[in-house]
């Protein structure tokens, strides 16, 4: 009997409590239109966005604060504090695609705990997608298709003096063709990111799994290296140059561990801004070791050299640079800052295998290089 009821106690008690929680999680719906954003974490209402008028609306709990601000865009937006200490604002129409945003609370800026984390302008950033329509299906996940695998490794940079991390994707096929060798892409971050954002914030995965399961692209291997020279608590002092670091250190732990082409005919390299223009130092140095490059957002010429002296004069001998260069693909945003006359003096130079694309409506900003990526990975290896 007493068996009985301590059960019967016990259940009541479950009730109760699971009654508590429901009363507690329960929301006040989001007005019509609104959804929450893709970007949240898997509790969160907000921010919440619409798709249609491109508006988000953000909510922040913080009592005490005196003022609370957005920061997203590139605006701030005031906030306004209800009765229970909740702060709110609906945004302007933002571009679609995805932007890092931050919270100012008494001017001191703070992640949105009702957004993922994601690694910009060198700290953990709160980020918002404000959604394409069916034109964003290619790098949304297609649950149709077989599925690469991304593989999250080290490896030792004698040049660094460390281990240095470095993201792998290789195709779906890859473990069912163990005789088979594979072309390699190296694909670069921007400033103020990291080795992880090509796969989490540019949907690289998704990106190429798509083009190959559509045969637009050749099966390859994707490698997605850290842009920065690292440091550590025993190297304090960051060593080497990039570019070193990756013909000396990186090229030759690919080739040694993944089944790769060595040849230059199999090997491609591209990067976003400040990964683009590393993309420039990397490949027209090394024109031996790259028969294709795309730089996104990322064509720059320094100071006041003209296209026969950038880049060391790579440029001068085009004949040369044509036998040796099989495509060099510069995209941009219409929004941005264009190298458009960068490439047409180019080609005015005698420059032919120059692919140039713009990204209709998009400024410096990772849709611009979800687009590029898609341009770009099916003109290489063919």
């Amino acid at each position: 009997m007493k068996k009985v009821i301590f059960f019967a106690v016990m259940i009541l008690i479950c009730d109760i409590a699971s009654a508590q929680f429901r009363r507690r999680r329960q929301v006040e719906p989001l007005p019509e239109g609104y959804k929450p954003a893709s970007t949240n974490t898997f509790i969160s209402q907000y921010p919440a966005v619409n798709a249609l008028t491109r508006q988000a609306m953000f909510r922040v709990s913080a009592p005490y604060a005196q003022i609370v601000q957005v920061d997203v865009g590139g605006k701030k937006y005031d906030m306004v504090k209800d009765e229970k200490g909740v702060w709110a604002c609906t945004s302007d129409p933002l571009v679609v695609g995805f932007h890092y945003y931050s919270i100012l609370i008494d001017s001191v800026a703070v992640m949105d705990r009702g957004s993922e984390a994601y690694f910009g302008s060198n700290w953990e950033s709160s980020g918002i997608e404000i959604p394409e329509g069916p034109e964003g299906d290619y790098y949304r996940f297609n649950k149709n298709i077989p599925h690469g695998h991304i593989r999250a490794i080290d490896y030792w940079s004698e040049m660094n003096g460390m281990e240095r991390p470095v993201n792998v994707y290789v195709p779906a096929e890859y473990e069912k063709q163990p005789g088979k060798k594979y072309p390699v892409l190296y694909l670069v971050h921007g400033w103020g990111e990291d080795e992880n954002g090509w796969s989490i914030q540019g949907h690289m995965a998704n990106i190429m799994d798509g083009l190959i399961a559509d045969g637009k692209a050749v099966p390859m291997i994707v490698v997605m290296p850290s842009g920065d020279v690292k440091t550590n608590s025993d190297v304090r002092k960051a060593s080497g140059d990039i570019t070193e670091i990756y013909i000396n250190d990186l090229i030759p732990f690919i080739d040694k561990t993944f089944r790769t082409y060595t040849d230059k005919e199999y090997r491609a390299m591209a990067g976003l801004s400040r990964g683009g223009f590393q993309t420039c130092l990397t490949v027209f140095n090394n024109m031996d070791k790259f028969a294709w490059m795309g730089t996104f957002s990322g064509f720059f010429i320094r100071g006041n050299d003209s296209i026969e002296n950038a880049f060391n004069g790579v440029f001068k001998d085009a004949a040369a640079f044509n036998k040796g260069m099989n495509l060099l693909f510069i995209s941009t945003g219409t929004e941005e800052r264009t190298p458009k006359e960068a490439a047409e003096a180019l080609k005015k130079q005698g420059i032919n295998n120059i692919v140039y694309y713009e990204s209709q409506g998009t400024a410096h900003e990772w849709l611009t290089w979800r687009r590029s990526l898609y341009e770009f990975a099916p003109r290489i290896f063919k």
